[in-house]
Protein backbone atom coordinates (compact mmCIF):
# COMPACT_ATOMS: atom_id res chain seq x y z
CA UNK A 1 0.00 0.00 0.00
CA UNK A 2 1.01 3.36 -1.31
CA UNK A 3 1.04 6.33 1.39
CA UNK A 4 2.58 9.09 -0.99
CA UNK A 5 -1.12 10.09 -2.22
CA UNK A 6 -1.79 11.09 1.52
CA UNK A 7 -0.75 14.96 2.33
CA UNK A 8 1.48 14.67 5.51
CA UNK A 9 2.19 11.92 7.56
CA UNK A 10 -0.24 8.89 7.42
CA UNK A 11 -1.77 7.01 10.18
CA UNK A 12 0.43 3.99 10.27
CA UNK A 13 3.38 6.21 10.24
CA UNK A 14 1.55 8.54 12.96
CA UNK A 15 0.64 5.28 14.88
CA UNK A 16 4.47 4.27 14.64
CA UNK A 17 6.15 7.64 15.48
CA UNK A 18 3.78 7.83 18.29
CA UNK A 19 4.06 4.51 19.64
CA UNK A 20 8.16 4.71 19.53
CA UNK A 21 8.29 8.35 21.00
CA UNK A 22 6.49 6.85 24.63
CA UNK A 23 8.45 4.20 24.20
CA UNK A 24 11.86 6.04 24.51
CA UNK A 25 10.59 8.60 26.33
CA UNK A 26 9.87 5.42 28.93
CA UNK A 27 13.40 4.15 28.12
CA UNK A 28 14.95 7.50 28.84
CA UNK A 29 13.26 7.87 32.03
CA UNK A 30 13.70 5.14 33.48
CA UNK A 31 17.57 5.03 32.91
CA UNK A 32 18.12 8.84 33.51
CA UNK A 33 16.49 9.13 36.80
CA UNK A 34 18.25 6.57 38.82
CA UNK A 35 21.61 7.65 37.04
CA UNK A 36 20.90 10.94 39.10
CA UNK A 37 19.95 9.23 41.67
CA UNK A 38 23.06 7.61 42.34
CA UNK A 39 25.35 10.26 41.05
CA UNK A 40 23.89 12.13 43.66
CA UNK A 41 24.27 8.98 46.49
CA UNK A 42 28.12 8.87 45.41
CA UNK A 43 28.85 12.54 45.81
CA UNK A 44 26.75 12.46 48.93
CA UNK A 45 28.42 9.54 50.29
CA UNK A 46 32.07 11.06 49.44
CA UNK A 47 31.48 13.98 51.79
CA UNK A 48 30.44 11.79 54.60
CA UNK A 49 33.57 9.99 54.21
CA UNK A 50 35.49 13.45 54.51
CA UNK A 51 33.36 14.89 57.16
CA UNK A 52 34.15 11.28 58.62
CA UNK A 53 37.81 11.76 58.26
CA UNK A 54 38.21 15.13 59.88
CA UNK A 55 35.88 14.50 62.53
CA UNK A 56 38.64 11.78 63.40
CA UNK A 57 41.07 13.95 63.45
CA UNK A 58 39.33 16.38 65.32
CA UNK A 59 38.46 14.62 68.32
CA UNK A 60 42.57 13.72 68.83
CA UNK A 61 42.94 17.01 68.38
CA UNK A 62 40.18 18.07 71.07
CA UNK A 63 41.70 15.40 73.20
CA UNK A 64 45.22 16.51 72.88
CA UNK A 65 44.37 20.33 74.16
CA UNK A 66 41.64 19.28 76.57
CA UNK A 67 43.90 18.48 79.56
CA UNK A 68 44.70 21.73 80.55
CA UNK A 69 43.27 25.34 79.67
CA UNK A 70 45.83 26.93 76.93
CA UNK A 71 45.91 29.44 74.25
CA UNK A 72 47.36 29.56 70.91
CA UNK A 73 50.86 30.01 71.93
CA UNK A 74 50.81 26.86 73.95
CA UNK A 75 50.00 24.75 70.93
CA UNK A 76 53.27 24.36 69.66
CA UNK A 77 54.58 23.20 72.84
CA UNK A 78 51.23 20.82 73.35
CA UNK A 79 50.73 19.91 70.17
CA UNK A 80 54.47 19.32 69.40
CA UNK A 81 55.12 15.87 68.99
CA UNK A 82 51.18 14.86 69.46
CA UNK A 83 50.64 16.04 65.95
CA UNK A 84 52.78 13.44 64.37
CA UNK A 85 51.26 10.86 65.95
CA UNK A 86 47.73 12.12 65.33
CA UNK A 87 48.61 12.48 61.38
CA UNK A 88 50.03 8.93 61.16
CA UNK A 89 47.02 7.59 62.84
CA UNK A 90 44.68 9.50 60.93
CA UNK A 91 47.09 9.16 57.59
CA UNK A 92 46.49 13.02 56.94
CA UNK A 93 48.33 15.78 56.67
CA UNK A 94 47.77 18.07 59.18
CA UNK A 95 48.87 22.00 59.31
CA UNK A 96 48.02 24.17 62.68
CA UNK A 97 47.54 28.35 61.87
CA UNK A 98 47.08 30.89 64.48
CA UNK A 99 43.30 32.75 63.72
CA UNK A 100 44.97 35.04 62.06
CA UNK A 101 45.83 32.52 59.35
CA UNK A 102 49.60 32.55 60.00
CA UNK A 103 51.52 29.25 60.26
CA UNK A 104 52.16 27.45 63.89
CA UNK A 105 53.17 24.08 63.38
CA UNK A 106 52.11 20.83 60.88
CA UNK A 107 52.92 16.84 60.99
CA UNK A 108 55.31 17.28 57.92
CA UNK A 109 58.56 19.69 57.39
CA UNK A 110 57.57 23.54 57.42
CA UNK A 111 59.61 23.65 54.42
CA UNK A 112 57.33 21.43 52.61
CA UNK A 113 53.99 23.49 53.42
CA UNK A 114 53.16 25.28 50.55
CA UNK A 115 50.92 27.89 52.55
CA UNK A 116 52.74 29.44 54.85
CA UNK A 117 49.83 31.63 55.45
CA UNK A 118 45.71 31.60 54.97
CA UNK A 119 44.54 34.18 53.05
CA UNK A 120 42.34 36.57 54.66
CA UNK A 121 39.27 35.98 52.53
CA UNK A 122 39.17 32.48 53.65
CA UNK A 123 40.03 33.23 57.51
CA UNK A 124 36.90 35.56 57.56
CA UNK A 125 34.54 33.01 56.14
CA UNK A 126 36.08 30.47 58.81
CA UNK A 127 35.99 32.66 61.66
CA UNK A 128 32.03 33.30 60.83
CA UNK A 129 30.66 29.88 60.29
CA UNK A 130 31.41 26.98 63.26
CA UNK A 131 31.39 24.69 61.15
CA UNK A 132 33.78 23.10 58.36
CA UNK A 133 34.62 24.80 55.44
CA UNK A 134 35.44 22.93 52.29
CA UNK A 135 37.56 24.69 49.02
CA UNK A 136 37.72 22.31 46.38
CA UNK A 137 40.97 23.09 44.03
CA UNK A 138 43.44 20.67 41.83
CA UNK A 139 47.14 19.68 42.85
CA UNK A 140 49.46 20.05 40.16
CA UNK A 141 52.07 18.38 41.80
CA UNK A 142 50.34 15.14 42.70
CA UNK A 143 48.10 15.47 39.94
CA UNK A 144 44.86 14.63 41.80
CA UNK A 145 41.77 16.76 43.14
CA UNK A 146 42.31 18.31 46.77
CA UNK A 147 39.64 19.30 49.37
CA UNK A 148 41.19 21.83 51.59
CA UNK A 149 39.03 21.61 54.83
CA UNK A 150 39.18 24.21 57.10
CA UNK A 151 38.07 23.68 61.19
CA UNK A 152 38.64 26.00 63.91
CA UNK A 153 40.30 24.44 67.03
CA UNK A 154 38.94 25.05 70.91
CA UNK A 155 40.05 24.63 73.89
CA UNK A 156 38.57 23.00 76.88
CA UNK A 157 36.42 26.39 77.22
CA UNK A 158 35.40 25.58 73.90
CA UNK A 159 37.59 29.64 73.26
CA UNK A 160 38.57 29.29 69.51
CA UNK A 161 42.75 28.89 69.38
CA UNK A 162 43.81 28.13 66.01
CA UNK A 163 42.59 26.97 62.64
CA UNK A 164 43.25 23.26 61.32
CA UNK A 165 43.92 22.83 57.59
CA UNK A 166 43.77 18.95 56.54
CA UNK A 167 44.36 18.50 52.85
CA UNK A 168 42.54 15.41 51.90
CA UNK A 169 43.44 13.67 48.84
CA UNK A 170 40.49 11.01 47.75
CA UNK A 171 40.04 9.57 44.80
CA UNK A 172 36.43 10.00 43.76
CA UNK A 173 36.40 7.00 41.27
CA UNK A 174 35.42 4.78 43.72
CA UNK A 175 32.44 5.94 44.71
CA UNK A 176 31.24 6.00 40.96
CA UNK A 177 32.57 2.61 40.30
CA UNK A 178 28.26 1.45 41.36
CA UNK A 179 27.02 3.68 38.68
CA UNK A 180 29.69 3.46 36.07
CA UNK A 181 28.62 -0.62 36.16
CA UNK A 182 25.17 0.40 36.18
CA UNK A 183 25.59 2.95 33.13
CA UNK A 184 27.66 0.07 31.34
CA UNK A 185 24.58 -2.56 31.33
CA UNK A 186 21.76 0.35 31.73
CA UNK A 187 23.05 0.93 28.00
CA UNK A 188 22.71 -2.62 26.57
CA UNK A 189 19.16 -2.72 28.07
CA UNK A 190 17.89 0.55 26.96
CA UNK A 191 19.62 -0.47 22.69
CA UNK A 192 17.54 -3.66 23.33
CA UNK A 193 14.39 -2.17 24.45
CA UNK A 194 14.87 0.54 21.55
CA UNK A 195 15.22 -2.33 19.53
CA UNK A 196 12.29 -3.96 20.69
CA UNK A 197 10.16 -0.64 20.39
CA UNK A 198 10.88 -0.36 16.89
CA UNK A 199 9.42 -3.85 16.15
CA UNK A 200 6.81 -3.35 18.72
CA UNK A 201 5.74 -0.40 17.00
CA UNK A 202 5.79 -1.29 13.82
CA UNK A 203 3.84 -4.18 14.01
CA UNK A 204 1.49 -2.76 15.75
CA UNK A 205 1.35 0.14 12.89
CA UNK A 206 1.15 -2.13 10.39
CA UNK A 207 -1.33 -4.41 11.86
CA UNK A 208 -4.12 -1.28 12.23
CA UNK A 209 -2.89 -0.07 8.74
CA UNK A 210 -3.78 -3.10 7.44
CA UNK A 211 -7.22 -3.84 9.24
CA UNK A 212 -8.41 0.01 8.33
CA UNK A 213 -7.05 -0.86 4.71
CA UNK A 214 -9.01 -3.55 4.72
CA UNK A 215 -12.29 -1.76 5.98
CA UNK A 216 -11.53 1.06 3.48
CA UNK A 217 -11.24 -1.39 0.59
CA UNK A 218 -14.44 -2.98 1.71
CA UNK A 219 -16.81 -0.14 2.03
CA UNK A 220 -14.96 1.41 -1.66
CA UNK A 221 -16.53 -1.57 -3.50
CA UNK A 222 -19.99 -0.89 -2.04
CA UNK A 223 -22.38 -0.13 -4.85
CA UNK A 224 -25.74 -0.66 -5.72
CA UNK A 225 -24.80 -3.02 -8.64
CA UNK A 226 -22.59 -5.55 -6.19
CA UNK A 227 -24.24 -8.86 -6.26
CA UNK A 228 -22.84 -9.83 -2.59
CA UNK A 229 -21.69 -7.53 0.13
CA UNK A 230 -19.64 -8.96 2.72
CA UNK A 231 -19.68 -8.61 6.43
CA UNK A 232 -16.64 -8.13 8.10
CA UNK A 233 -15.30 -10.49 10.51
CA UNK A 234 -13.42 -9.03 13.02
CA UNK A 235 -13.50 -10.45 16.60
CA UNK A 236 -11.65 -8.43 18.59
CA UNK A 237 -13.26 -6.07 21.46
CA UNK A 238 -11.51 -3.03 20.04
CA UNK A 239 -12.88 0.68 18.90
CA UNK A 240 -12.42 -0.97 15.06
CA UNK A 241 -14.78 -3.41 16.35
CA UNK A 242 -17.53 -0.95 17.00
CA UNK A 243 -16.79 0.25 13.20
CA UNK A 244 -17.07 -3.23 11.81
CA UNK A 245 -20.07 -3.67 13.48
CA UNK A 246 -21.71 -0.09 11.98
CA UNK A 247 -20.38 -1.41 8.72
CA UNK A 248 -21.97 -4.79 8.88
CA UNK A 249 -25.56 -3.09 9.97
CA UNK A 250 -24.76 -0.64 7.22
CA UNK A 251 -24.85 -3.52 3.93
CA UNK A 252 -27.93 -5.16 5.85
CA UNK A 253 -29.78 -1.85 5.47
CA UNK A 254 -28.24 -1.34 1.89
CA UNK A 255 -29.36 -4.84 0.76
CA UNK A 256 -32.75 -4.02 1.86
CA UNK A 257 -32.87 -1.03 0.30
CA UNK A 258 -31.37 -2.73 -3.04
CA UNK A 259 -34.22 -5.65 -2.86
CA UNK A 260 -36.81 -2.90 -2.15
CA UNK A 261 -35.17 -0.78 -5.34
CA UNK A 262 -35.29 -4.22 -7.36
CA UNK A 263 -38.93 -4.63 -6.96
CA UNK A 264 -39.59 -1.19 -7.58
CA UNK A 265 -37.69 -1.06 -10.67
CA UNK A 266 -39.36 -4.89 -11.93
CA UNK A 267 -42.90 -3.13 -10.76
CA UNK A 268 -41.74 0.06 -12.95
CA UNK A 269 -40.61 -1.88 -16.15
CA UNK A 270 -43.51 -4.06 -16.17
CA UNK A 271 -45.84 -1.12 -15.64
CA UNK A 272 -43.86 0.43 -18.42
CA UNK A 273 -43.84 -2.49 -20.54
CA UNK A 274 -47.31 -3.32 -20.09
CA UNK A 275 -48.05 0.34 -21.43
CA UNK A 276 -46.29 -0.21 -24.41
CA UNK A 277 -47.67 -3.27 -25.47
CA UNK A 278 -51.17 -1.88 -24.87
CA UNK A 279 -49.29 0.97 -26.97
CA UNK A 280 -48.58 -0.99 -29.75
CA UNK A 281 -51.58 -3.71 -29.94
CA UNK A 282 -53.69 -0.77 -30.04
CA UNK A 283 -52.49 0.77 -32.64
CA UNK A 284 -53.03 -2.30 -35.13
CA UNK A 285 -57.06 -3.25 -33.29
CA UNK A 286 -58.51 0.87 -34.65
CA UNK A 287 -57.94 -0.05 -38.02
CA UNK A 288 -59.25 -3.26 -37.80
CA UNK A 289 -62.39 -2.50 -36.21
CA UNK A 290 -62.48 0.32 -38.48
CA UNK A 291 -62.47 -2.28 -41.57
CA UNK A 292 -64.92 -4.19 -40.15
CA UNK A 293 -67.39 -1.79 -39.20
CA UNK A 294 -66.94 -0.14 -42.93
CA UNK A 295 -67.16 -3.34 -44.43
CA UNK A 296 -70.56 -4.12 -42.38
CA UNK A 297 -71.87 -1.16 -43.23
CA UNK A 298 -71.82 -1.04 -46.77
CA UNK A 299 -72.06 -5.08 -47.51
CA UNK A 300 -74.53 -6.15 -50.38
CA UNK A 301 -74.99 -9.83 -50.65
CA UNK A 302 -75.89 -8.69 -54.64
CA UNK A 303 -72.75 -6.91 -54.83
CA UNK A 304 -70.61 -8.27 -57.95
CA UNK A 305 -67.32 -7.25 -56.22
CA UNK A 306 -68.42 -8.75 -53.04
CA UNK A 307 -65.84 -11.46 -53.67
CA UNK A 308 -62.92 -8.57 -53.76
CA UNK A 309 -63.85 -6.22 -51.20
CA UNK A 310 -64.42 -9.97 -48.96
CA UNK A 311 -60.67 -10.31 -49.98
CA UNK A 312 -59.39 -6.51 -49.54
CA UNK A 313 -60.52 -7.01 -45.87
CA UNK A 314 -59.00 -10.71 -45.26
CA UNK A 315 -55.53 -8.72 -46.40
CA UNK A 316 -55.95 -5.88 -44.17
CA UNK A 317 -57.07 -8.07 -41.09
CA UNK A 318 -53.85 -10.41 -41.74
CA UNK A 319 -51.59 -7.59 -42.48
CA UNK A 320 -52.65 -5.97 -38.84
CA UNK A 321 -52.27 -9.18 -37.33
CA UNK A 322 -49.02 -9.63 -38.57
CA UNK A 323 -48.06 -6.61 -37.23
CA UNK A 324 -49.40 -7.52 -33.84
CA UNK A 325 -47.37 -10.60 -33.93
CA UNK A 326 -44.61 -9.02 -34.91
CA UNK A 327 -44.85 -6.71 -31.97
CA UNK A 328 -45.64 -9.57 -29.55
CA UNK A 329 -42.19 -11.38 -30.78
CA UNK A 330 -39.97 -7.99 -30.37
CA UNK A 331 -41.66 -7.59 -25.75
CA UNK A 332 -40.75 -11.52 -26.07
CA UNK A 333 -37.02 -10.64 -27.54
CA UNK A 334 -36.59 -7.79 -24.86
CA UNK A 335 -38.10 -9.56 -21.93
CA UNK A 336 -35.93 -12.59 -21.90
CA UNK A 337 -32.31 -12.50 -23.15
CA UNK A 338 -30.93 -15.54 -23.70
CA UNK A 339 -28.47 -17.21 -21.05
CA UNK A 340 -24.61 -16.32 -21.30
CA UNK A 341 -22.34 -18.17 -22.79
CA UNK A 342 -19.31 -16.89 -22.44
CA UNK A 343 -15.60 -17.69 -23.89
CA UNK A 344 -12.18 -16.09 -24.84
CA UNK A 345 -13.10 -14.82 -28.58
CA UNK A 346 -10.70 -12.44 -31.14
CA UNK A 347 -13.29 -9.32 -30.76
CA UNK A 348 -11.26 -7.88 -34.02
CA UNK A 349 -12.69 -11.28 -36.08
CA UNK A 350 -15.90 -11.53 -34.37
CA UNK A 351 -16.74 -7.68 -35.35
CA UNK A 352 -15.32 -8.21 -38.53
CA UNK A 353 -18.06 -11.27 -39.35
CA UNK A 354 -20.70 -9.50 -37.97
CA UNK A 355 -19.97 -6.27 -40.11
CA UNK A 356 -19.97 -8.40 -43.29
CA UNK A 357 -23.23 -9.78 -42.87
CA UNK A 358 -24.31 -6.22 -43.59
CA UNK A 359 -22.32 -6.27 -47.22
CA UNK A 360 -22.16 -2.40 -47.20
CA UNK A 361 -19.64 -1.27 -48.75
CA UNK A 362 -19.81 2.25 -46.52
CA UNK A 363 -19.00 0.54 -43.21
CA UNK A 364 -15.28 0.52 -42.18
CA UNK A 365 -13.72 -1.30 -39.27
CA UNK A 366 -10.59 0.31 -37.21
CA UNK A 367 -8.43 -1.34 -34.02
CA UNK A 368 -5.48 -0.63 -32.67
CA UNK A 369 -4.32 -3.87 -32.34
CA UNK A 370 -4.13 -7.30 -34.23
CA UNK A 371 -5.26 -9.15 -31.38
CA UNK A 372 -7.75 -8.16 -28.90
CA UNK A 373 -8.86 -11.01 -26.77
CA UNK A 374 -12.10 -10.70 -24.25
CA UNK A 375 -14.23 -12.86 -22.19
CA UNK A 376 -18.30 -12.67 -23.61
CA UNK A 377 -20.90 -14.31 -25.26
CA UNK A 378 -20.52 -14.05 -29.06
CA UNK A 379 -24.36 -14.01 -29.55
CA UNK A 380 -24.78 -10.57 -27.01
CA UNK A 381 -21.90 -9.42 -28.89
CA UNK A 382 -23.38 -9.88 -32.55
CA UNK A 383 -26.38 -8.24 -31.02
CA UNK A 384 -24.99 -4.94 -29.68
CA UNK A 385 -22.72 -4.37 -32.90
CA UNK A 386 -25.94 -5.45 -35.05
CA UNK A 387 -28.33 -2.93 -33.57
CA UNK A 388 -25.45 0.24 -33.45
CA UNK A 389 -25.28 -0.69 -37.11
CA UNK A 390 -28.65 -0.99 -37.36
CA UNK A 391 -28.91 2.17 -36.19
CA UNK A 392 -26.68 4.27 -37.80
CA UNK A 393 -27.75 2.89 -41.43
CA UNK A 394 -31.53 4.18 -40.67
CA UNK A 395 -29.79 7.55 -39.54
CA UNK A 396 -28.60 8.13 -43.05
CA UNK A 397 -28.75 11.88 -44.01
CA UNK A 398 -30.19 12.32 -47.30
CA UNK A 399 -27.38 15.24 -47.83
CA UNK A 400 -24.46 13.03 -48.06
CA UNK A 401 -23.49 9.40 -48.20
CA UNK A 402 -23.53 7.40 -45.29
CA UNK A 403 -20.18 6.40 -43.35
CA UNK A 404 -20.01 4.43 -40.40
CA UNK A 405 -16.90 4.29 -39.10
CA UNK A 406 -16.59 0.72 -36.05
CA UNK A 407 -13.76 1.41 -33.82
CA UNK A 408 -12.41 -1.42 -31.80
CA UNK A 409 -9.29 -0.55 -29.04
CA UNK A 410 -7.83 -2.01 -26.44
CA UNK A 411 -6.38 0.08 -23.61
CA UNK A 412 -5.01 -2.41 -20.35
CA UNK A 413 -7.81 -4.34 -19.46
CA UNK A 414 -11.00 -2.63 -20.83
CA UNK A 415 -11.83 -2.30 -24.65
CA UNK A 416 -13.75 0.32 -26.39
CA UNK A 417 -15.80 0.00 -29.20
CA UNK A 418 -17.53 2.92 -30.95
CA UNK A 419 -19.99 2.77 -33.66
CA UNK A 420 -19.37 6.54 -35.16
CA UNK A 421 -22.18 7.57 -38.46
CA UNK A 422 -23.11 10.85 -40.32
CA UNK A 423 -25.99 10.88 -39.85
CA UNK A 424 -28.71 13.18 -39.04
CA UNK A 425 -27.69 13.08 -35.65
CA UNK A 426 -29.53 13.13 -32.42
CA UNK A 427 -31.00 16.58 -30.91
CA UNK A 428 -29.24 17.16 -27.44
CA UNK A 429 -32.68 17.06 -25.35
CA UNK A 430 -33.36 13.35 -26.16
CA UNK A 431 -29.34 12.10 -24.87
CA UNK A 432 -31.40 11.33 -21.89
CA UNK A 433 -34.22 9.24 -23.07
CA UNK A 434 -32.47 7.87 -25.76
CA UNK A 435 -32.02 4.43 -24.06
CA UNK A 436 -35.54 4.49 -22.32
CA UNK A 437 -37.68 1.09 -23.49
CA UNK A 438 -40.61 2.57 -25.35
CA UNK A 439 -38.87 5.41 -26.70
CA UNK A 440 -37.58 6.21 -30.40
CA UNK A 441 -37.47 9.28 -32.57
CA UNK A 442 -38.39 7.37 -35.66
CA UNK A 443 -41.88 6.43 -37.31
CA UNK A 444 -41.46 3.21 -37.28
CA UNK A 445 -40.04 0.51 -34.24
CA UNK A 446 -40.70 0.69 -30.77
CA UNK A 447 -37.51 1.59 -29.51
CA UNK A 448 -36.23 -1.08 -27.61
CA UNK A 449 -32.97 -1.81 -29.52
CA UNK A 450 -30.94 0.43 -27.92
CA UNK A 451 -33.07 -0.42 -24.77
CA UNK A 452 -31.77 -3.73 -25.05
CA UNK A 453 -28.36 -2.65 -26.13
CA UNK A 454 -27.72 -0.97 -22.81
CA UNK A 455 -28.99 -3.92 -21.02
CA UNK A 456 -26.35 -6.46 -22.10
CA UNK A 457 -23.72 -4.30 -21.60
CA UNK A 458 -24.55 -3.34 -18.08
CA UNK A 459 -24.90 -7.34 -18.05
CA UNK A 460 -21.28 -7.68 -18.48
CA UNK A 461 -19.91 -4.52 -16.01
CA UNK A 462 -19.64 -2.10 -19.00
CA UNK A 463 -20.96 1.62 -19.83
CA UNK A 464 -22.44 2.80 -22.79
CA UNK A 465 -22.80 6.78 -23.94
CA UNK A 466 -23.55 8.93 -26.50
CA UNK A 467 -22.14 11.83 -28.59
CA UNK A 468 -24.07 13.19 -31.65
CA UNK A 469 -24.80 16.73 -33.35
CA UNK A 470 -27.31 17.44 -35.24
CA UNK A 471 -26.78 17.64 -38.86
CA UNK A 472 -23.56 15.98 -38.70
CA UNK A 473 -23.48 12.42 -37.07
CA UNK A 474 -23.83 10.35 -33.80
CA UNK A 475 -20.90 8.15 -31.79
CA UNK A 476 -21.95 5.54 -29.94
CA UNK A 477 -18.91 4.34 -26.92
CA UNK A 478 -19.17 0.93 -25.26
CA UNK A 479 -16.60 0.16 -22.71
CA UNK A 480 -15.98 -3.47 -21.06
CA UNK A 481 -13.93 -5.38 -19.18
CA UNK A 482 -11.83 -7.62 -20.74
CA UNK A 483 -12.45 -10.09 -17.67
CA UNK A 484 -9.45 -12.71 -18.43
Amino acid sequence: MSFNKYKGYSLRNRVFFGFLFVCLLSVAASSLVPYYVLRNNSLEQSKIDMQVKTNAVMRFLDYAVSQKLIGTEDLPNVLGNKIYEIADINQHAIIIYDLKGNYLLSSTEQNQVDQKKIPINIVNKILSTDTRVDITGYDKAKDATRTSSYLILKNNALEPIAIVYIPLYHDESAYFDVLHKYVKYILLVDIFLILFSIWISWVTSNNLAKTITKFSDMITRITLFENELRPIRYYKNDELNALARAYNRMILQIQDQKERLRFKASEEAWREMAKQVAHEVKNPLTPMKLTIQNFERKFDPEDPNIRERVAQMSKTMVDQIDLIATVASAFSEFAKLPEKNNEVINLNAEVEDILRVFNDESIFLHTNKNNIMINMDRIYLSRIITNLVTNAKQAQSDDRKLIINVDVEQHQRRVMISVQDNGIGIPENMYERIFEPNFTSKNSGMGLGLSMVRKMVEDYKGEISVKSEVGKGSTFIITLPTNL
